[in-house]
């Protein structure tokens, strides 16, 4: 069994299985990646909330890879075991970017930029009212699509992709479909810690240093991603009194908005924050719940909010 190391030197921005492998490995290699910030290295500790717009439209998130697995064929599965993911910089970010996100831009009409501390190591603080336990995990991890041409990173896809699944963890397991040969797997997207949902659209997001050991599983042949975590999910914050909002109705994603906006109420009257510090704080450490689906025509959706965050 091998180690390799794949640097972000050299990215690419769409899943395209035209595209050659920068690496191929055998069933039981390791392999380092080093990945790039969702807006490719545009933000600075110096950033300012300006520079949310300034950044343009969404290009792709820039991903490491592809990497070609040798044996691997369609209708096998490619099991990817994640032994460590750590931040390479000591500093993260989350960005609420109008139009974009869970809220429409009549909720939030004006850019807003954090610039998240990680330099204990332990937790990304809001200058000293908030500290989120940091979770690191890869946000887009997958596999080509057996289609042909380019295709947006932006929506998770049965391939993987961006699926944002913070419990992907140091420790956890991820099941992959394999779509085409050699798989071409990447990664990228890293984040520092996310609530479930991450609904403005950003985590901390963060440079990372992923480490990743692959395997194959001939001939099993699953439809969409499985995964196997170490622990608890929210196992970072699950701890401590919690305070939830809740909201109803027969639309889940209207209840998960109104969910969130009373919670971004209740940050802002209990705990101080500004409406967008609040918006942030819901993406970065509040977690969304179906509480309920089966009393038609209501179904409840909560909010949990950890209140272990506040120092």
């Amino acid at each position: 069994m091998k180690e390799y190391r794949l640097d972000h030197e050299q990215i690419h921005q769409e899943w395209n299985n035209a595209l050659p492998p920068r690496l191929t490995i055998d069933p039981g290699d390791t392999v380092v990646f080093e990945t790039r910030d969702a807006a490719n290295r545009f933000y600075t500790k110096d950033s300012t909330h300006e520079d949310v717009l300034r950044r343009g439209p969404f290009k792709g998130h820039p991903l490491t890879g592809p990497v070609a697995v040798r044996g691997a064929r369609p209708g096998d599965t490619l099991v990817v075991e994640i032994l460590d993911v750590q931040p390479a910089l000591d500093w993260g970010w989350t960005a609420i970017r109008p139009g974009r996100g869970l809220l429409p831009e009549a909720d939030f009409a004006k850019p807003f930029l954090q610039i998240w501390d990680l330099g204990d190591k332990r937790h990304a603080r809001m200058g000293n009212r908030v500290a989120v336990p940091i979770a690191p995990f890869p946000g887009v991890l997958g596999v080509a699509l057996d289609e042909p041409g380019g295709h947006s990173t932006m929506p998770p896809r049965r391939a993987g992709g961006n699926m944002d699944i913070k419990q992907l963890v140091a420790g956890a397991t991820l099941w992959l479909p394999v779509l085409v040969d050699g798989a071409l797997f990447s990664a990228g997207d890293a984040h520092a810690a996310q609530g479930d949902g991450e609904v403005c659209v950003t985590a901390v997001e963060m440079m990372g240093r992923l480490t990743l050991r692959f395997g194959l599983q001939s001939g099993r042949r699953l439809a969409e991603p499985r995964l196997r975590t170490p622990a608890p999910p929210s196992h970072a914050t699950n701890r401590g009194p919690h305070y939830a909002t809740t909201a109803h109705g027969p639309d889940l994603f209207a209840s998960s908005q109104q969910a969130v906006r009373y919670m971004i109420e209740h940050l802002v009257e209990e705990r101080g924050l500004s409406r967008e510090q609040a918006y942030v704080v819901c993406s970065v450490a509040v977690d969304l719940k179906i509480s309920e689906i089966v009393d038609a025509p209501n179904w409840i959706v909560s909010a949990f909010l950890p209140e272990s965050i506040f120092v």
